[in-house]
């Protein structure tokens, strides 16, 4: 009986030193695949907006009138809690000032902090896990010209056991996958229009449903969920759902104006914003790349 509470014991704490080994945060990028790269800020603000970066690190109620002061503090409620978009601005001590390339190449690609903390998926990093080294450089070059602001970052509202960061490990390794959703072959447009929507955009993270854990139905694609604020749903964004045509997908990133002449609402006013300031290319690459998602059927109707 002794032997077998001693391998009982054995066995727990084995299972538990595998668990946290497998929970621990990535390993850092390479410091020479970032030190091989020349920052071009000028190209990072073209990162900046689609990345929507400005939507979510804006001061609640702020509006981008001259360079963006990311002060943070806009709050997203969720299933698991509330989240408080943190400061990001050049402030040394309250935002990212000091912060690297590598360190921001981390934080956007793998969820973790400069102090090896794992972030938690409110910030998109399971889209920007797909986003090029070159464009995290120019990213950090462009941001490094921004306002700062030494307003603190607010703290997160959450509740045990999602105060607990390991845990956000198990996550990752059930739901961060860089690898495309769309894979096969594709043209140069639609393979731009890919990158936009399934990485820098991070259009699937409104626009997919998602598991009771938090993570985006790959299988479902793009097919709608629950709008984040608790009122209505986004809409499906795939073939024979989605009827715009590719023009008209390019008109409505473009002005905000639906076919029907209503206009962009919400969050996705801004999303407009961001991609009206973009090249016509990224918008026609963007329509592209919704023709060619699978076809999701739409979500039953709620009784």
């Amino acid at each position: 009986m002794r032997k077998s509470g001693i391998a009982l014991l054995g066995l727990i704490a084995l299972t538990a030193a595998a668990a946290w080994v497998l929970t621990a945060p990535a390993a850092p990028v390479p410091e020479a695949r970032i030190a091989a790269l020349t920052p071009d800020a000028r190209h990072g603000e073209q990162v900046f907006l689609a990345g929507g970066c400005a939507s979510c690190h804006l001061a609640p109620g702020a509006t981008v009138e001259g360079p963006p002061i990311l002060s943070g503090g806009q709050a997203f409620p969720s299933d698991f809690g509330t989240f408080i978009a943190p400061n990001i601005s050049n402030d040394p001590v309250a935002g990212i000032g000091v912060w690297s390339a590598r360190e921001l190449a981390n934080a956007m690609l793998h969820g973790v902090s400069p102090e090896g903390r794992h972030y938690y998926p409110a910030f998109p990093y399971a889209s920007y896990a797909r986003t090029s080294l070159r464009d995290v450089v120019d990213l950090r070059a462009y941001l490094a010209t921004l306002p700062a602001s030494s307003q603190p970052s607010g703290a997160h509202q959450l509740g045990f056991p999602f105060t607990l960061r390991r845990g956000i490990g198990i996550w990752k390794l059930l739901y961060l996958n860089p690898d495309w959703v769309v894979d096969g072959p594709l043209t140069p447009e639609e393979t731009r229009g890919r990158y936009l929507v399934e990485g820098l955009g991070h259009c699937g993270e409104c626009h997919t449903p998602r598991t009771p854990l938090g993570g985006m139905e790959r299988s479902h694609w793009l097919g709608g969920a629950p709008s984040p604020d608790g009122k209505g749903r986004t809409p499906n964004l795939t073939p024979g759902q989605l009827k715009w045509s590719a023009p008209e997908i390019v008109e409505y990133l473009t002005t905000g104006f639906t076919p029907d002449y209503d206009t962009a609402g919400g969050h996705m006013a801004a999303v407009v914003a961001n991609f009206a300031e973009l090249p016509d290319a990224d918008r026609a690459a963007v329509a592209a790349y919704l023709k060619k998602v699978p076809a999701v059927a739409p979500a039953p109707a709620v009784p």
